[in-house]
């Protein structure tokens, strides 16, 4: 918004290092005016005394009575002395001031000439004030660490944008891709092509309610309840317990009451999405789920662990990011799009929880995430 021009901050504090001077400066000679005016009298009684030198003798006699000051002639004598020391006092308030707020705000320049870089897109200047710390240093790194945090931001972004073009052209291409083989060849199976139509199109809707679910965690945009982790855990495991036995694997659900603050339908979301991703990338038979809670440290965790191929601890850093799906991966009609653990670790974050991943000796994945407790119930 446009604003009237105004004064400097630097000139107004010049303006006011000088007002405290000439106050200050006023106040001591106001103390040095009362103080004198304590020992002279305002009318001078005439001395009686000796008479004075012969006539024509200008040189004063020893008997001569001496001259007292009256108030009036203290007053002539004293003011035009203490104007001249507040006028010096007014220069040397005005230079001294403009200089000290010069230096005092040769640092608030800095961190708005970064402000005005980063207003025109340039996110990687960093102001890093040198010296002790103080007011300035404190605002100058909060403001680094907000543009190191936009730069990543805005580079996760830009990477998951390209990353969800490229997904969601995938599917459209197929569909384009069946639909003009079925213009060109009229004799082919429709009820074949419309099985893949829809399968395509499946997974294309699934990928974008994924993305609309990870958009939602990411604003935060939820209404916040009081929510048990061990239940979630409870019902994910009874939801996805025919896909379990389907491919031969052993859910196991242990632990304590969790109880947490927060969004009920994208908790359950998180749950399901760990324990589908441990059911689904596991071995070929005889594999294990573990879903375990627990409470410490005014944390609840939740522990999801599978058995599985060795994984590297590169690969475990990466399959956390968007449409990372790992190299052993196989995608099938279960795998998803690659936002399962993305979806996780926002939703954990827009909890102000934490989401970590290790990987197991005996092969598989370990993944923890920790919310804040739920604070106990008052009467």
């Amino acid at each position: 918004m446009d604003r009237a021009p105004g004064w400097s901050v630097r000139l107004k504090l010049a303006l006011s290092y000088a007002g405290v001077v000439m106050i200050a400066g006023a106040l001591l000679l106001a103390v040095v005016w009362v103080f004198l005016l304590r020992y002279v009298p305002e009318v001078i009684e005439p001395a009686v005394g000796t008479p004075g030198p012969e006539f024509g003798d200008r040189r004063p006699s020893v008997y001569s009575p001496m001259f007292i000051p009256n108030r009036y002639d203290l007053w002539r004598a004293f003011a035009p002395k203490a104007a001249a020391v507040l006028a010096l006092l007014l220069l040397f308030g005005l230079l001294g001031g403009w200089l000290l707020a010069g230096r005092m705000l040769a640092p608030l320049s800095r961190i708005t000439r970064a402000t005005r870089l980063a207003t025109n897109g340039s996110l990687s200047h960093r102001i890093q004030l040198d010296g002790r710390k103080d007011e300035f240093r404190e605002l100058a790194d909060a403001f680094d660490t907000m543009l190191a945090r936009l730069e990543a931001q805005v580079a996760e972004q830009q990477r998951f944008a390209a990353n969800a073009s490229h997904e969601l052209r995938t599917p459209l291409a197929i569909t384009q891709t069946l639909l003009e083989v079925a213009r060109n060849d009229r004799s082919s199976d429709t009820g074949e092509l419309v099985d893949r139509l829809h399968f395509v199109n499946t997974r294309a809707i699934d990928l974008t309610e994924a993305l609309l679910l990870l958009s939602r965690a990411d604003q935060r945009s939820f209404t916040r309840e009081h929510v048990d982790l061990s239940l979630m855990a409870e019902e994910a495991t009874e939801t996805l317990l025919p896909l379990a036995e389907k491919r031969g694997l052993t859910l196991k659900t242990s632990g304590e009451i969790a109880p947490t603050v927060g969004s009920h339908a994208l908790l359950l979301q998180m749950t399901t999405n760990l324990v589908h991703n441990a059911i689904v990338h596991n071995l070929a038979e005889q594999g294990t789920v573990w879903v375990t809670t627990s409470v410490a440290d005014k944390t609840v965790v939740l522990t999801v662990e599978n058995t599985g191929d060795r994984l590297t601890p590169q690969l475990v850093a990466t399959i956390v990011e968007p449409f990372q799906r790992g190299t052993a991966r196989i995608r099938d009609g279960h795998t998803g799009a690659g936002l399962g653990l993305p979806i996780v670790r926002s939703i954990a974050q827009a909890h102000d929880g934490t989401l970590t991943l290790t990987a197991r000796p005996d092969g598989g994945l370990c993944v923890t995430v920790r919310l804040p407790a739920a604070p106990p119930a008052t009467s």
